[in-house]
């Protein structure tokens, strides 16, 4: 039988009543004729009722023991899945992680999928099985210790198992009814796309839009796994959810796609940095090495030696940003007069494949802000995306005036 891939988030398995109704849309692929692996998530907020307890313990807690506890919110809601399935007369069981099992690396609360072997499941099915609910976010170390895959990684294992099993497709069901061209709660003129190209989709996750899990994403690509973003809350029809596939499958792309918007942006400054050879190797490293996730930067002209280097983060990262330079700095690895930081910004992004065969973008993009009075901080582009950094009491005005601008309402 032909293999789906179900995933369901926390807020669509919060509660007894939620479960059986994410079971009933199981039940429905199965009377299709597909044999179902089902990922689930912990139930809304219990990760995050575990993380507190850990946290409670001990600031330096042992990374392998966060992991067995925050871990065992998606045990949970497999069992539970799977006692559902069953009083529905339909052949199911539960799988931990350890169980299928699916390996990892030993990098523990960020760990990465290393193999899922088919052996265990293929069994189950062959001996009548119909549906396989397996706990999300989680796998086991080759030390044989319970790993979880950072936040969202539901996502991740879902989209992992689909490759694995050479699925027909990995749908992806949460609290919003597909991909949307910016965020709904911005503006009402927001529209479901019906299909977004993978890297488009990629970008927006990356971005901020919070649909998909970047991993995920990464990870679909390369295996070219066919995702649909839909709702739990919704009936299902033909033209339900988005559909995330290769560029190939749209056949006329959009210029630009979909605006992207991030709130908790930081601009960091070093004003006066000596200018030489390996001075961005030297200010960056540092930033590297101390976790910092950096990503539009701009060097000035050098001017008697003389450079301003800016860069953006997340607005949690500043004071690691902070002391990393700092450090450096008195070490006599870099020289700078002084290092300024601007927690009051956001990060406005323009995203479509169109853009690789069409001019005219950035200039468009640029004149709507000008238009609004919204003044460019920093700008970063790609081959897809331009993105720019503005003070954030106007972000939501540069969204949709974007939006407008590029006819996004209207687009099909």
């Amino acid at each position: 039988m032909p293999i789906l891939v179900m995933k369901f988030g926390g807020t669509s398995v919060a509660d007894l009543d939620r479960i059986r109704n994410a079971a009933e849309k199981v039940r429905a692929e199965v009377e299709r004729g597909y044999n179902v692996i089902v990922i689930v998530s912990a139930m809304s907020g219990k990760t995050n009722e575990l993380v507190g307890w850990v946290e409670g313990t001990s600031p330096l807690f042992d990374a392998r023991e966060y992991d067995a506890v925050v871990s065992s919110g998606e045990n949970v809601t497999a069992g539970l899945m799977a006692l559902t399935l069953q009083e529905m007369d339909i052949p199911a069981r539960s799988w931990q992680g350890w169980q299928v099992p699916v390996k990892t690396s030993s990098a523990h609360s960020s760990a990465r999928i290393k193999e899922i072997p088919r052996a265990h499941i293929d069994q189950k099915f062959d001996e009548g099985m119909r549906v396989a609910v397996v706990a999300g976010f989680q796998g086991i170390s080759s030390e044989g210790r319970i790993t979880t895959l950072g936040r969202g990684g539901s996502d991740t294992t879902a989209v992992a198992f689909a490759a694995a099993f050479t699925a027909e497709r990995c749908d992806i069901y949460t609290d919003v009814d597909g991909v949307y061209t910016t965020d709904p709660r911005i503006t009402s003129k927001a529209r479901k796309l019906d299909k977004i190209a993978f890297e488009e989709m990629l970008e927006l996750a990356s971005l901020g839009a919070k649909v998909l899990q970047t991993r995920s994403v990464e990870l679909a690509m390369r295996y070219k796994v066919r995702l649909r973003v839909l709702s739990s809350f919704e009936p299902n029809t033909e033209t339900s959810g988005t559909l995330v596939c290769d560029e190939e499958e749209i056949m006329e792309s959009n210029v630009v796609s979909g605006v992207a918007h991030s709130r908790d942006e930081a601009k960091m400054t070093l004003v006066s940095v000596a200018d030489r050879p390996g001075i961005a190797a030297a200010i960056f490293g540092p930033l590297a090495d101390a976790g910092v996730n950096v990503d539009m930067i701009v060097q000035n002209i050098s001017d008697d030696g003389r450079t301003d280097v800016t860069f953006s983060c997340p607005t949690d990262q500043v004071l690691r940003a902070e002391r990393a330079v700092t450090e450096a700095k008195e070490r006599g690895e870099i020289n700078f007069l002084k290092l300024l930081s601007d927690n009051a910004v956001a990060k406005v992004s323009v995203v479509g494949i169109g853009m690789r065969s069409h001019a005219g973008v950035a200039a468009k993009m640029f004149k709507s802000l000008r238009d609004e009075n919204i003044n460019i901080k920093v700008i970063s582009t790609s081959e897809i995306k331009i993105s720019v950094l503005i003070e954030r009491k106007y972000m939501e005005l540069a969204v949709q005036a974007l939006h407008d601008a590029f006819e996004l309402e209207g687009n099909s």
